[in-house]
């Protein structure tokens, strides 16, 4: 630990160093767009933060964003965008799961690990999607990558040393090239990580007399590659093709450590155990797309196809030490999870004279996540060997129409989804699971300009399908009383959530209204035969809330700073929990940005969360607080400090009581970070053309 510590105050010294002897250089502002025109320079300043009609806008390509390591970390950075825990899954406050875009391309939460932040221009947070957005959409999360505008080459390297509980460090370099018709772009980066989680839980169960606590901490070495490259064919003015393709690929060997309380009636035992895991995962994702205009209806069609892959392998060999006495041999377990995604959709669209346009597509998606679970148990010996096979189909058609009534701008749009989901076990005749219905998803949005004001109604029906890995058999050992497991019979979310907001310049405030069937949270249940304790995704009976949000920026010279205040009432309910009453709380945002003289930009983020009562789930308050640092030394050469968590409080409690189960659990979260970033660019590209489309639209659910 000292030798970590000697470490990292010599890197922040050199880091230091840098920044001091850059004041004496003359940079050309990354904050900046310039254009020298006998020897005068035209500068525009960009703003961090854009407010329009409740949306929020950053600039990452010009602000000091740009040098942390990665794009899901540098999400977290925003209002509202909360990571979970293991940082497979985003939450906005207030709005639940986002649908992720890139380039208006929808994607998931691995091609997010696959996007170098370097490559990314802006992101827009959508807090009232139109009806073109899918079913899904509650909210989007938009990025934009970066595309200058002449011929050439670009290439930018980049390295970043982080220190948390442990040493890790971020590689990377991206590439562009266009020449004539053709442009392309290529990426790698490959991070040696290490990462400390902990959690714990303390359980009672009044029925069997049971009191159990444990608390579990883990360390996992994690080295990791992720590549990608795609070409864009310009065919003519407008038509084009294009093929992109990105994979992502770790090894995490990570031993899981658990100290177990457990009594029994009249039984005390402690418990050491010990979970020695080694994991594999990849990730592959690849699109072909062609956009075509047909001159005669002046009308544009885009058609594509797209094939997702992801695997994951779990080799576990489990000891427990019963009261002191020796470790032994308990369990070994092998999972494989295996998830195949293919889609081919169609789009048209077409705008009349008078300004009125109309969107038709269809889509068709299949998916086939398939698992593979063995356990041996050593005492008393035994085999439990299951192949678990899934298959579901998404056949979707959709319209929207938009337009205006004199300054009134509507949007009217109507989506049908038929969803068939069949599941079953290698070894059994009979389907567990076998669904087969059809929704229906209307969405609504006006708008009424007024001068500097604006008036937004909203009214959306949206869905929220399980993820393909939570479908699975897959879990997790903790203890021999305790597992976290998966669930196969998870059934989808729908809200109606109807939405009023007014604008003023680039300050607003909203009020709105959601109503959740079979939301989705951790619940527990008790199997007496196995004396064995199991948390997993359930849906729950039903969850109702109302949310008030106010957004206000503020400027003064060169302090720029943005804020955000939601107010939210949230109350869940399920007949198997105790419900108890729902109090309001408090989510509160707040970034400064400072640029300073010779070009040094300071960043301060602060935000948190009341006490947070929503009928079965009771949870502590949270504040955390982020400081960066940037300064650009060349002209191509820029250099970041980064301070996260700087007060050490990422760390909540959360309590619940299902199945006459009581659980109070703490959980950490490694975020007290120091870092230094250097990144380095040469060449310059110009008049680039490069498009997507993702066009699978459950991308998002493959992990």
């Amino acid at each position: 630990m000292k030798s970590i510590a000697s470490i990292k105050n010599g890197i922040i010294a050199i880091c230091l160093f840098i920044t001091g002897f850059g004041y004496g250089q003359n940079g050309i502002s990354k904050d900046s767009t310039s254009t020298k025109l006998n020897e005068v320079t035209v500068s525009r300043e960009s703003k961090l933060f854009t407010h329009k009609n409740g949306n929020i806008k950053v600039d990452i390509a010009n602000s000091v964003y740009n040098s942390i390591p990665n794009t899901i970390d540098l999400l977290s950075k925003f209002p509202g965008i909360q990571l979970s825990i293991d940082k497979e899954s985003i939450m906005v406050i207030g709005k639940g799961n986002p649908l992720l875009y890139i380039d208006n391309q929808k994607v998931g939460i691995n091609d997010l690990n696959a996007l170098p932040v370097d490559a990314i221009k802006t992101i827009e947070i959508v807090n009232n999607p139109s009806s073109k957005y899918e079913a899904a959409g509650r909210v989007v999360i938009l990025i934009t990558r970066k595309f200058s505008k002449k011929e050439g080459f670009k290439t930018t390297i980049s390295e970043v040393v982080s220190f948390k509980k442990y040493f890790n460090n971020y590689f990377g370099v991206t590439s562009s090239l266009k020449k004539n018709k053709f442009e392309f772009k290529t990426n790698f980066n490959y991070n040696q990580l290490k990462i400390w989680e902990s959690n714990g839980n303390d359980f009672t169960i009044p029925t069997n007399a049971i009191i159990s606590n444990y608390r579990v901490t883990a360390v996992t070495k994690r080295p990791q590659f992720i590549f990608g490259g795609g070409v864009f064919y310009k065919i003519n003015e407008e038509d084009y093709l294009s093929l992109n393709f990105s994979r992502k690929d770790q090894k995490d060997n990570f031993d899981i450590k658990t100290e177990t309380y457990n009594k029994q009636q009249s039984t005390i035992n402690t418990v050491n155990t010990l979970n020695v895991n080694d994991e594999s995962r990849n990730f592959s994702n690849g699109f072909i797309n062609y956009n075509h205009k047909i001159k005669s209806i002046n009308g544009i069609l885009f058609s594509g196809f797209q094939y997702s892959r992801f695997n994951q392998e779990v080799a576990s060999i489990i000891f427990n030490n019963y009261n002191d006495t020796s470790f032994e041999l308990s369990q070994n377990r092998n999972q494989k999870i295996r998830i195949a995604v293919y889609s081919g959709r169609a789009d048209f669209e077409k705008e009349f004279k008078n300004k009125m346009k109309v969107e038709l597509g269809t889509l068709y998606l299949q998916a086939n996540p398939n698992t593979d679970f063995l356990i041996e148990n050593v005492n008393p010996g035994s085999i439990l060997h299951s192949i678990y096979k899934y298959k579901e189909t998404n056949i979707a058609v959709y319209s929207q129409l938009f337009g205006n009534i004199k300054k009134v701008n509507y949007s009217f749009g109507l989506r049908v989804e038929n969803t068939i989901a069949k599941g079953k076990f290698q070894s059994d005749n009979a389907l567990l699971v076998d669904k087969n219905y059809i929704n229906l998803f209307p969405k609504v949005a006006i708008e009424i300009p007024m001068n500097s004001e604006t008036i937004n109604f909203n009214y959306a029906k949206s869905i929220s399908r399980p993820n393909f890995s939570t479908t699975s058999q897959v879990s997790a050992y903790i203890n021999p009383y305790f597992v976290w497991s998966n669930n196969i019979n998870l059934d989808p979310t729908i809200t109606d959530e109807v939405a009023l907001s007014y604008h003023y310049k680039d300050k607003s405030i909203k009020v709105s209204y959601n109503k959740i069937k079979n939301p989705i949270y951790y619940g527990s249940s008790y199997d007496a035969s196995q004396n064995v304790l199991t948390f997993q995704n359930t849906n729950f009976e039903k969850e109702t809330g109302f949310n008030l949000e106010f957004i206000v920026p503020f400027k003064y010279r060169f302090w720029t700073a943005t804020n955000t205040l939601n107010f939210t009432f949230s109350k869940i309910e399920d007949k198997q929990a105790v419900t108890n009453d729902a109090k309001p709380y408090l989510y509160y945002y707040s970034n400064h940005s400072f640029k300073l003289p010779k070009e040094i930009e300071v960043a301060l983020t602060g935000w948190g969360l009341t006490r947070q009562q929503q009928g079965v789930f009771e949870k502590s308050a949270l504040f955390t607080m982020d400081f960066i640092v940037s300064k650009t030394l060349f002209k191509h050469f820029d250099c970041s400090l980064s301070y996260n968590d700087i007060f050490r409080q990422m760390k909540f409690h959360e309590s619940f009581t299902i199945n006459n189960i009581a659980a109070k659990g703490i959980y950490y979260t490694d975020s007290n970070l120091v870092s230094c970033s250097v990144k380095y660019s040469f060449g310059k590209i110009k008049n680039t053309e490069f498009k997507e489309k993702d066009i699978d639209e459950n991308s998002n659910r493959i992990r």
